[in-house]
């Protein structure tokens, strides 16, 4: 079957430690039409040149202030009609270059990485307000009549198929009733978990810790995702996850549009 558009969504957990695994190469191997990475962890002065415009690729970045630490790009062989990122006029959103916004004519692209809530309750706070601060911005859109595509590291592990050792992690940010409670009012809100569409099996993960072996053994969690509004379904011919590609604890993930 011929295909449409290919994009992928990778958290790298850090730019310039992925690079020194071949990063750049499977770039381009993949030859994705879009490549969105998130936690960056990298300041615009230190991009090396090799990354800045790759193959057919322009760059698209949004930086944290912070050293070091989150950051999103976009590698796009189109170029979008518009960029955005910055706070998108919410304060809850500024300086920690989390989220780049592509608009191209047929869909607006969103690459984000949402918050951890791991470090304490205000972390936590934060994280449920940037949610609720995103929702409002992509419902103003799809109001507007606009296809959306959410794609990131949503931090959040969904239904207990979604994470191997769901009944030991109720207690843990990342599988709090009201982090799950977010997804399921970002659903009722009129988008859909790509990936739940087209595969409906147990122990499918994109993230695992380096500690236990917990790869090998695929004990893992499933917190990345390519979230489309419901307008925008029909177009969308496969979610996949690629569980075969290694250099962050992350594994990519990638979504078919109709030609």
């Amino acid at each position: 079957m011929e295909s449409g558009k290919k994009i992928i969504c990778w958290n790298v957990n850090g730019l310039r430690a992925v690079l020194k695994k071949g990063f750049l190469d499977l770039l381009l191997e993949m030859d994705a039409d879009i490549f969105g990475i998130q936690e960056t962890k990298i300041q615009a002065h230190q991009l090396p040149e090799e990354i800045k415009a790759p193959g057919d690729y322009s760059a698209y970045w949004s930086f944290a202030e912070r050293k070091g630490y989150s950051g999103t790009a976009v590698f796009s062989k189109e170029e979008p009609v518009n960029v955005k990122t910055g706070d998108f006029g919410f304060p809850v959103l500024e300086g920690e270059g989390r989220i780049v916004e592509l608009e191209y004519p047929e869909f607006t692209l969103f690459n984000i990485y949402f918050p951890n809530g791991q470090m304490n309750d205000d972390r936590l706070q934060y994280k449920l307000d940037f949610y609720d601060c995103c929702l409002d911005y992509f419902n103003h859109l799809k109001d507007q009549g606009k296809n959306l595509v959410i794609m990131g590291d949503y931090n959040t592990a969904h239904k207990p198929i979604d994470l191997k050792h769901p009944k030991s992690n109720e207690d843990r940010s990342g599988f709090l009733p009201i982090e799950r409670e977010w997804i399921d009012k970002f659903i009722a809100n009129g988008y859909v978990d790509t990936f739940r569409e087209f595969n409906q099996e147990p122990d499918q993960y994109t993230w695992w810790s380096y500690r236990m072996n917990a790869r090998e053994k695929n004990v893992g969690w499933r917190i990345d995702y390519f979230f489309v509004s419901e307008n925008f379904m029909d177009k969308v011919q496969d979610s996949t996850i690629l569980p075969q590609i290694y250099g962050s604890d992350h594994c990519p993930i990638a979504l078919t549009l109709k030609p």
